[in-house]
């Protein structure tokens, strides 16, 4: 009933010889699809969704129809073939031959719908050999695969999501599905009065030998399907195992890769913990040289205030020069000469003129000598104060670095546990110790009595 399935043969492409090529456009060809554009409908989703999962590249399947083309484990496809009688009672030119292609007509129509797993890509009624017979090649898959493709061919588990589990060496699956197909035929075939003859009863009139003979045939079929499941389910476990161990080795990885962010964010607190620590130190630092330099301001106004009152002084002094009687010169008397003039109201204005110059020019240039001095201090200040106010905003960097860093340190313990964070953080510490231990020297003494 079941057979090898030569597509060629069967669509004639080429004529055997038992073939009757003017008979050919008897045949019905009832489906002729390309077994590969099948394939690509069937399967090309699942391998989409299998490839992208695949960190290995060597693990990817370019084409599935090729895989199972050079595998061992698949056909690609599998044939069905039936016959009712023979050319001596159903010859394909008897009446009893077209009724025969009228059951197997029949029989065609419902069997895609009654066997949904097993995807017909062709299928032709053949009228022009001796006796009329149909020939099925199908593909069988399954969905819902938990390993390898979700959507994947199997003979076995398609025959099992049609209900046949299989049971005893001689109740395979297939076996089942063959048995389930030949009643259904048979139940056509008593439409039309025709009654099925079991040709299996005649078996009790072969020889012991030849019978023994056959029933090994038979067990020897059915443990090499038990076998070939078997293997299946074998790979299918060392695919698993395979799966598994990536699993674990990408665990492992991602385990690894947090330890090491663990151990530089630990690092990173400690960091952050002693520039944390120079940080207060500077901002005292600069809370008391600020403290002074507002004492330098408060002095240095104080001194600015001097120089003006000092300004208004020479100022005042200057309209009392101009209006006081004393700075004035003496009009002449009536009768005093010149020398007398000279020496008494000259000559003391001028000595006396003299020595306020003088006074005013040596307070002159103290001023100019203070307002030299205070400009150089004013611009050494502010030279100052520029480098603290850059000192500042780089600290200022930092605590924002720092902060990020902390950031970061509380995100790993919102995903992994502060207790986690904190055992691996002390299982650093550890290693970091150990590590320090062994490259100390080590010191060696002798032992004596």
């Amino acid at each position: 009933m079941t057979g090898k399935g030569s597509v060629n043969h069967n669509s004639r492409k080429f004529h055997a010889k038992n073939t009757d090529p003017e008979r050919s456009c008897l045949n019905v060809e009832y489906c002729n699809e390309n077994i590969k554009d099948v394939y690509h409908e069937l399967f090309d989703e699942a391998l989409a969704r299998y490839n992208e999962k695949q960190t290995r590249s060597d693990r990817r399947i370019d084409d599935y129809y090729e895989k199972i083309c050079s595998g061992k484990q698949e056909k690609l496809f599998h044939e069905i073939i039936l016959q009712i009688g023979n050319k001596d009672d159903m010859g394909a030119k008897t009446e009893d031959g077209q009724l025969a292609a009228k059951i197997l007509d029949e029989y065609m129509q419902d069997f895609q719908r009654r066997n949904p797993t097993l995807r017909v890509f062709s299928a032709y009624l053949h009228m022009d050999e001796a006796t009329p017979h149909l020939h099925i090649d199908f593909i069988p898959y399954t969905t819902g695969s938990k390993r390898g493709l979700e959507t994947r061919v199997s003979l076995k588990k398609a025959l099992a999501e049609l209900g046949f589990k299989g049971g005893t060496r001689s109740e395979t699956e297939r076996n089942q599905w063959v048995a389930a197909e030949k009643e259904r035929l048979a139940d056509i075939m008593l439409k039309y009065d025709i009654e099925w003859e079991k040709k299996g009863t005649h078996e009790k009139h072969l020889s012991v030998l030849d019978f023994e003979k056959n029933e090994r045939q038979k067990e020897v079929a059915e443990l090499e399907q038990t076998i070939f499941g078997s293997k299946e389910e074998l790979s299918n476990i060392l695919h698993q195992q395979i799966a598994a161990g990536q699993e674990t080795e990408q665990m492992r990885k991602e385990s690894e890769t947090i330890r090491q962010e663990v151990s530089e964010l630990s690092a990173t607190n400690l960091l952050l913990k002693e520039q944390t620590e120079e940080l207060t130190e500077d901002k005292e630092k600069l809370l008391s040289e600020n403290e002074k330099l507002e004492k330098q301001q408060k002095k240095l106004q104080q001194e600015i205030n001097k120089m003006v009152q000092s300004k208004e002084v020479m100022e005042r002094n200057i309209h009392a020069y101009d209006e006081d009687v004393k700075w004035q010169l003496a009009e002449p008397g009536a009768l005093m000469s010149a020398k007398n003039y000279r020496d008494k109201k000259a000559l003391p204005l001028v000595e006396k003129l003299k020595e306020v110059v003088k006074n005013l020019t040596i307070k002159c240039v103290q001023l100019m000598e203070q307002s030299r001095k205070l400009t150089a201090k004013v611009d050494g200040q502010q030279k100052h104060i520029s480098r603290l106010t850059d000192k500042v905003m780089e600290q200022n960097d930092t605590i924002d670095r720092l902060q990020e860093k902390v950031s970061d340190l509380g995100r790993l313990e919102r995903h992994l546990g502060r207790e986690q964070v904190q055992s691996i953080v002390e299982r650093s510490k550890a290693l970091e110790q150990a590590e320090k231990a062994n490259k100390r020297p080590k010191r060696a003494y002798e032992m004596s009595r």
